[in-house]
């Protein structure tokens, strides 16, 4: 395939601008294609992926062999400017195409491309490498010719008018799956699936409206332009709870108008597809996408904005009387652009609009969910007229979070219901209003020191504390209960006493200690050592313990567990001597696998017991802890069924199936 029949006349300064990668991703690149067919007055198009390679075929008006060179091998061929052809001339379409170099992008993803076209019956074909290209960009300092091999004629197996294009040796790394060009390419366009007389098909079946696969995810609609009542059938009527047509005039006084949609999810997940990111605004012009989020270039925080997608049409950016608004990507317009300021300011207009129309929608339908809870229905009612207000509107703040699972939704409202009352004592509810959708997590830290709410929050964490222990139940075979026990009860004293909360950090204090325990460490016996495998010093509640560990399958004598924590308690003391606080009490505990070995009956048991006790000594089971932390934890919560007012509204969120909301 040599020879120089067809001649592609290179601009070197053209090619260093723009570079081969004019794009960045195949949807792109094909997008350049398929618009090369619309401008073709093609009615349909054929894509097929291979193995290695993707074609592409339209019924189009074809290239002859004088427009194979003058057109599309001419690189900043500009079509709009030849007389006659700013439209097509079958259909009246408005060219898509401008500049002339999309044909450079197909490079991007491929190193070959071969081209076959048919127009009144004469067939051409050749084929254009990219490392022949770049090489001749390498060895050349000046304008160059590139002249693509030509197909003989026994190559060339077009059959029908139009032009194939197939894209060879793709590059690693390119998605081809049919369902992602599919969908990416659907959401290109806003002419595919038009009624428009033009038909995109993959794999032999046509992309359609369908495909770009986010109409059923909106929940509020608001829709620009003749015929936008199209847009509302797209969506599930289920799923969409409120639509509205919106001015679409931009009301600058030029006369320019827009068309399409913006649009809000339920969830803000619902935006996340795949790698895509489907939370953006896009830019249609004359029907394909020009810019994929014009939502970026505005510093909106609103929770809202992390709902919205959208599609708006402005043809006017792209008219044949004015300068080119498309930056030299191709991919976005140009920011200081007239025209895409005047779009910026509407669409500000229109982003505050949905705002307060967003805000007060997920109000409504936050009150709606939370009283369909019996128990919440209820409270409401008991309330008057001004506190309900305030409590729908934070019912609405709730329901301007994603709430993605039913323990979500648990939690949060039980949440506000404890900060309502919270605030409702102090009489102080005008502080919710200060609490935002942003920082509603949070709410619990700011419940008041009340006795129904304290016990409501006890609950809680009685609550917490009893699946930790149910966790321990399910491991108390010997073999592994030194291993639970040593991984959380340096962080959950409460297992040792209820009362011990939270560790209080004396970092200096700690390290004297440390030192001190490791020269009684030292001078261990080896058996000593061996039946002993973890010792630690703690403070909590003002208190100071002294914690030693003992392995589960050892048998010990009460009375060298005595002579043995004595010392490590003498050294204890004398640090809080030198620290001045000698005065503060000491605890000592052991925990031990198996009874002690002189404990051979109950009254010996008691008397050991209540003889360490005296010396604040104190020996316990590691199934003892754990049987006994349960069965107090387990108590606590039989007893608190008769809580509270507050209590009671909780345990009914709680008891209450979600899935009927």
């Amino acid at each position: 395939m040599t020879g120089e029949m067809y001649k592609m006349t290179i601009s070197l300064n053209v090619l260093s601008h723009l570079g081969i990668n004019l794009y960045s991703n195949i949807p792109a690149v094909l997008s350049e294609v398929v618009a090369n067919s619309w401008d073709a007055d093609a009615e349909v198009v054929d894509i097929t992926i291979g193995k290695d390679e993707i074609t592409i075929e339209d019924d189009g008006c074809g290239m002859s062999y004088d427009d194979i060179n003058n057109k599309y091998l001419h690189v900043g061929y500009e079509r709009r400017n030849q007389p006659g052809e700013a439209v097509t001339p079958k259909h009246n379409r408005p060219v898509m195409g401008r500049k002339g170099i999309g044909k450079l992008s197909l490079f991007s993803i491929a190193d070959t491309i071969e081209i076959q076209t048919s127009k009144d019956g004469n067939k051409n074909g050749f084929v254009m490498a990219a490392e022949e290209i770049k090489k001749l960009l390498k060895d050349t300092d000046n304008n160059a010719d590139y002249h693509p091999d030509t197909l003989p004629a026994d190559r060339v197996t077009i059959d029908k008018q139009g032009t194939r294009l197939a894209i060879r040796e793709l590059k690693k790394g390119t998605d081809t799956t049919e369902s992602a060009l599919r969908k990416r390419l659907a959401r290109r366009f806003g002419i595919i699936g038009a009624e428009n007389d033009f038909t995109v098909n993959i794999g032999g079946t046509a992309i359609g409206i369908a495909d770009r696969d986010y109409f059923h995810k909106l929940q509020y609609l608001w829709h620009y332009g003749e015929n936008s009542e199209n847009y509302v059938s797209y969506c599930k009527a289920e799923k969409l709870k409120q639509s509205e047509k919106r001015p679409n005039k931009l009301g600058n006084g030029d006369d320019y108008e827009v068309s399409g949609w913006i649009g809000s999810v339920e969830k803000s997940g619902d935006l996340k597809d795949g790698q895509d990111n489907l939370n953006k605004i896009v830019i249609m012009v004359r029907g394909k996408l020009a810019q994929e989020d014009i939502l970026e270039d505005f510093v909106e925080g609103g929770m809202y904005t992390k709902y919205l997608m959208g599609e708006i049409q402005a043809d006017f950016l792209d008219t044949d009387e004015e300068a080119d608004s498309a930056t030299t990507s191709r991919q976005e317009i140009k920011k200081d652009d007239p025209r895409y300021v005047a779009l910026k300011d509407w669409v500000l207009g229109e982003l505050k609009n949905i705002q307060s129309r967003w805000t007060n929608l997920r109000n409504e339908e936050g009150t709606k969910w939370a009283l369909e809870v019996p128990a919440i229905n209820e409270w409401f009612n008991s309330l008057g007229r001004d506190n309900k207000k305030r409590a729908q509107s934070l019912f609405g703040k709730l329901n301007q979070l994603s709430l993605d699972s039913d323990e979500e939704k648990r939690t949060l409202l039980s949440h506000a219901v404890l900060a309502f009352e919270s605030f409702r004592y102090k009489d102080n509810l005008d502080a919710l209003e200060n609490v935002s959708p942003e920082n509603i997590k949070a709410v619990s830290a700011v419940f008041a020191n009340l006795d129904d709410i304290e016990a409501t929050l006890y609950h809680q964490i009685v609550k917490e504390r009893l699946q930790v222990v149910s966790a321990f139940l399910a491991m108390v075979e010997d073999s592994v209960l030194e291993k639970v026990i040593q991984r959380y009860i340096y962080e959950r004293l409460w297992l040792l006493e209820p009362s011990w909360e939270r560790v209080a950090a004396t970092p200096l204090l700690e390290q004297q200690v440390k030192t001190a325990f490791a020269k009684i460490d030292a001078n261990l016996t080896d058996e000593e050592k061996e039946g002993r495998f973890d010792i630690r010093y703690v403070t909590t509640s003002q208190i100071h313990v002294i914690i030693e560990l003992k392995r589960a399958d050892r048998s010990i004598n009460s009375f060298d567990i005595g002579k043995q924590v004595t010392k490590y308690r003498n050294t204890l003391k004398k640090c809080l001597e030198a620290d001045g606080k000698g005065h503060e009490p000491i605890d000592v505990i052991c925990l031990i696998g198996k009874p002690c070995n002189d404990w051979s009956d109950p009254t010996i048991e008691q008397e050991s017991r209540e003889g360490l006790e005296k010396q604040h000594i104190r020996i316990v089971l590691y199934r003892e802890l754990i049987e006994d932390t349960y069965r107090k934890c387990k108590g606590y919560l039989e007893k608190s069924e008769e809580a509270g007012r507050v209590t009671k509204l909780i345990q009914s969120i709680e008891k209450y199936e979600w899935d009927k909301i």
